[in-house]
């Protein structure tokens, strides 16, 4: 049965006999288009999630629907407790960090409502079988890869320092750095918005307080009680709105595929590690599942 007879019998095929056949020299034609099916897994590109945007959607409606039942939708409509609400945690979340980095979020929300990082556990099958067919060939033959991998920097880099010959030390140390870069960056991400997520609720706060203030200023203008009552109940009803609907749950998402994707750099770092070092791929199944989740963790050899 040849490679890519075996990978379309299953999502991963069948990991030792896939691996010994990709590594083998002499394979059949149809192994090249396996190893670039294999390679196009390895790349780890964001998977295509929706289930953030739709669930956005679903509560903004479910919330729509109750005050559209209610009825006097409008009431719900005041631009000055948007502005309170909506302007200041923008200007206080501004306030706790760099303006760059907070201007650089709406492309984070954007992905992080939208895709997710790969399963670690698809990205540690192929780097066992990029492991294994570098022990049998050696590797330099890792070299025609490169072009293919321009998409991921990290693995892009780090095949690249192996075909180099690099020290496996060196390799370590620098990839290492880049692995705590990369996590740091993520974090600031996330941090901005669970930032926002705690300052919208005192906004509304603050904006119930000045409600109360225009109204109790005008008790003697019966007509302006009403409005001053508006803001002062929005205010509230926007930031916790804002933060328990929107920024919080957005933030424990981007803090999800953070971690995800710190997973997967980890991989490719034992998986580089292991190869620079000639180690036995057995021994790095062992170590991807000491970084792989419980549930998650491979039988390549088994």
């Amino acid at each position: 049965m040849s490679l890519g007879e075996q990978s379309s019998s299953s999502p991963l095929g069948s990991p030792l006999k896939a691996g010994n056949a990709a590594g083998t020299p002499g394979a059949q034609p149809g192994a090249g288009t396996a190893r670039a099916a294999d390679l196009r897994r390895i790349i780890a590109r964001p998977v295509i999630d929706i289930g953030g945007g739709v669930s956005l959607v679903i509560a903004v409606v479910l919330i729509g629907g109750a005050i559209l039942l209610g009825g006097r939708p409008g009431s719900f409509l005041d631009l000055a407790a948007f502005l309170i609400v909506g302007g200041g945690t923008l200007a206080v979340t501004a306030i706790s960090f760099p303006l760059s980095e907070v201007l650089s979020t709406p492309r984070q929300i954007i992905a992080a409502l939208t895709s997710r990082p790969a399963q670690p556990m698809a990205i540690a099958v192929e780097m066992l079988r990029l492991a294994e067919q570098a022990r049998q060939t050696g590797t330099l033959a890792l070299e025609g890869m490169l072009p293919r991998l321009t998409r991921n920097d990290f693995l892009h880099r780090s095949i690249g320092m192996l075909v180099d010959g690099m020290p496996s030390d060196q390799i370590e140390g620098i990839l290492g750095n880049e692995l705590a870069s990369h996590a740091h960056r993520c974090a600031r991400g996330s941090a901005i918005m669970r930032r926002a997520g705690e300052v919208a609720p005192a906004m509304g706060l603050i904006g119930t307080l000045v409600g109360l203030i225009q109204m109790l200023g005008r008790l003697d203008e019966p007509s302006q009680i009403a409005p001053g009552m508006a803001v002062a109940l929005l205010t509230t009803f926007y930031g916790a709105l804002f933060a328990n609907m929107f920024l919080l749950p957005l933030a424990a998402k981007m803090e999800r595929n953070s971690e995800d994707e710190a997973v997967i750099k980890q991989i490719y770092l034992a998986g580089a590690m292991s190869i620079a070092r000639q180690e036995n791929p057995r021994r790095l199944e062992l170590v991807l599942n000491t970084i792989l989740p419980v549930g998650q963790r491979v039988k390549y050899f088994d």
